[in-house]
């Protein structure tokens, strides 16, 4: 690769960073603004936690721990939160009635619900001038660097 190579490269890939940074920050504050919108006293963490718990249904809470790479610690303080605000539930587990599992509770599965409604109408909102082939190509380049992280 020759010098002007190098450097286009260089630029290029200063340019990712800077727009990831960008992104990643107006994620965060709308990690924030949802998870109010679910509950007042819900923070983006414990929201996260509601948001897997939605895709992945009812799960034992070492699950979680192991499905999401979080302390242990800290996965019982946002069920404990969670199960504080009535988002979450623990049960007995069907297929071992020794053990318990997580679960939404009804409240919770409706707000989440809700609330991604409106967050797909907004991104649908924001994507309506762009072309289906450009929707199409940044969902394949956001799939090729989600695997990559």
């Amino acid at each position: 690769m020759g010098d002007e190579d190098a450097a286009d490269r260089r630029e290029a890939a200063q340019a990712v960073e800077r727009e990831l940074s960008v992104l990643f920050g107006r994620a965060r504050s709308i990690s924030l603004q949802l998870a109010a919108e679910v509950h007042p006293g819900l923070d983006s963490a414990s929201y996260a936690l509601l948001l897997h718990l939605f895709d992945a249904g009812p799960v034992r809470a070492a699950e979680i721990v192991e499905r999401t790479g979080l302390d242990k610690s800290t996965v019982s303080r946002q069920i404990a939160r969670l199960e504080e605000l009535g988002l979450l539930e623990r049960a007995v587990d069907l297929a071992d009635g020794r053990a318990r599992i997580v679960q939404l509770t009804g409240t919770g599965h409706d707000r989440l619900e809700a609330i991604r409604q409106d967050r797909r109408q907004r991104l649908r909102e924001k994507f309506a001038d762009w072309s289906t082939e450009d929707v199409r190509t940044f969902s394949s380049l956001l799939s090729r660097l989600n695997e990559a992280l």
